[in-house]
């Protein structure tokens, strides 16, 4: 079972330590040394042992040899950009990645997501609000290693997946059979076919037997479960920062907005309806006895 954080302090408190009880690292990436300093300098504030690197080629050296529990990426590097640092050091090993950017334009911010990223911050930003994006990150990947051991260090149970107002990160657990499958609105037998999985963490997409696997990255993959979690319904902008990211500031909308485009792009852009100036919904309908039978499964 999981367990919520009751109190931020609580929670920042708790994503400090890793295995072991050691600090968690954090590794810098920056080519501007002022900058990075004074990141390095707030994160060590705030209880992180940090890293810095101001290059491409020395972003992956000091990934390999630190092994980071997360890492800020500068997208604008000397050597090769923070999007090849983030492949390369993903390919690796997966480590959760905040990006930060110069640059406005989002087809540059969903490059960023489909490489691995986690999140991003587009520059200038306040410190306050880079803190509360780490340790909003470190919760979710907290909250995931919870689920995956059962929630008390345990074997990993197959069918555990959260749920509440959506099945998102800090929700509670019960027990499910199988995957959630959904029909998109007004289609019939043969039609295509959205299936999440939460106990994998993997999305299907395809009509009938025919579906492919769409590969989400975990942020990705937690919004379009938070949204499925009450198909057909409307969730604001805030209620998705505050269930997927744990974020509660508005100021992060243009985050859900980047990475509902990056879903769109993988599962197909009729799946989720954007109501403007409010947020979004699942259009489709849960599948379950003739329906499955009709989709050809």
């Amino acid at each position: 079972m999981l367990k919520r954080v009751t109190s931020q302090s609580a929670a920042q408190s708790a994503s400090l330590t890793g295995g072991g009880g050691r600090r968690v690292g954090i590794l810098v990436v920056e080519d501007e040394p002022t900058l990075a300093e004074a990141i390095a300098a707030r994160l060590r504030a705030e209880g992180f042992a940090t890293h810095l690197a101001g290059d491409g080629p020395a972003a992956v050296r000091t990934a390999q040899e630190h092994l980071p529990d997360l890492i800020v990426l500068d997208v604008m590097l000397p050597g090769f950009d923070g999007l090849e640092v983030c492949r390369r050091i993903q390919a690796e090993r997966a480590v959760p990645v905040l990006m930060v950017t110069a640059r406005d334009d989002e087809s540059d911010l969903i490059e960023g997501l489909r490489t691995g990223a986690d999140d991003y911050l587009t520059k200038p930003f306040s410190m306050r609000e880079l803190i509360a994006r780490v340790h909003a990150l470190l919760r979710r990947v907290e909250r995931a290693a919870e689920l995956g051991s059962g929630g008390n260090g345990g074997p990993a149970e197959s069918n555990v997946v959260p749920i509440g107002t959506g099945f998102g990160p800090g929700t509670a657990a019960v027990r499910t059979p199988q995957p959630l499958r959904f029909m998109a609105i007004g289609t019939s037998a043969g039609a295509r076919v959205l299936e999440i999985d939460p106990a994998q963490r993997r999305v299907r997409v395809g009509a009938g037997r025919s579906q492919d696997e769409a590969h989400l990255t975990p942020t990705e993959f937690d919004l379009l479960a938070c949204l499925a979690g009450q198909p057909r319904t409307v969730l604001t902008r805030e209620k998705l920062l505050a269930e997927v990211w744990d974020w509660l500031d508005a100021s992060g909308t243009r985050t859900v907005d980047s990475h509902v485009k990056a879903v769109r792009r993988k599962i197909g852009a009729d799946w989720i309806r954007t109501v403007h100036g409010v947020g979004y919904a699942l259009e489709a309908e849960p599948l379950r006895g003739e329906g499955l039978e009709a989709a050809g499964r």
